[in-house]
C-alpha cells in the first residue's frame, strides 16, 4: 500500500520517458498505415482501435513490457488490420466473413420482425432512429437499415431514379 500515491521519482520518469516514445511511434504507424486504421467502419475495425489503446496503455504503465515491445504490438495490429482490409477489398466472402452485411429492419413503413429479431433490435430503438432524423411518420422512411458498425441509417422515401442505397443490403429486394 506504501506506493498507492507515489512509486517514486524512477517511476515517473519511466512513464514519461515511454509515453513520449510510444505515443509518437503510434503516431508514426497510424500515419503511415492511411485513415482507414483508426476508422469505425465495423466492429472489426473498433476492436483494432481498442487494442492499440490497451497496447499503448500496457506499453506506458507495465514495467516489464519494453518500448520494443510495445512498438512491435503496434506494427503487428495495424499490419494485421492492413492485411485484412486489403483483403476485404479484393474478396467479397471475406468482407462478408470479417464485416458481415447490412441488415433491413424496416421497409416502406413496415417492420420486419425476422430481421429484426435476428439483430436483436426493437421496434422502439427502430422508431428512435426514426424520430432522430426528425421524420414523423414511418409511411414516410423506405429503408432503416442496421449497419455493419452498428448503426442505424435511415433512408427516406424519394422519386429518384438511378443507383439505389440500398442494393446488397441483407432484405431488400430492389423494388420501386
Amino acid at each position: 500500500m506504501e506506493n498507492v500515491l507515489f512509486a517514486g521519482w524512477e517511476s515517473l520518469g519511466r512513464t514519461l520517458v515511454i509515453g513520449i516514445m510510444a505515443y509518437c511511434a503510434l503516431v508514426i504507424f497510424l500515419r503511415a498505415s492511411g485513415k482507414r486504421t483508426l476508422s469505425k467502419l465495423n466492429a472489426f475495425d473498433w476492436v483494432v482501435t481498442v487494442a492499440l489503446g490497451s497496447t499503448l496503455a500496457s506499453v506506458l504503465l507495465t514495467k516489464n513490457v519494453a518500448f520494443s515491445d510495445g512498438a512491435l504490438a503496434f506494427a503487428l495490429l495495424i499490419g494485421l488490420q492492413l492485411a485484412v482490409t486489403w483483403i476485404s477489398v479484393r474478396a467479397r466472402w471475406f468482407r462478408r466473413f470479417i464485416t458481415g452485411e447490412p441488415a433491413m429492419l424496416l421497409h416502406r413503413g413496415s417492420f420486419m420482425p425476422d430481421a429484426m429479431r435476428r439483430a436483436r433490435i426493437t421496434q422502439d430503438e427502430v422508431r428512435a432512429a426514426v424520430r432522430s432524423t426528425g421524420v414523423l411518420a414511418l409511411a414516410d422512411v423506405e429503408a432503416v437499415v442496421l449497419e455493419t458498425d452498428g448503426s442505424l441509417s435511415v433512408v427516406s422515401r424519394s422519386a429518384a431514379t438511378g443507383p439505389n442505397s440500398l442494393e446488397g443490403v441483407r432484405g431488400y429486394a430492389g423494388q420501386q
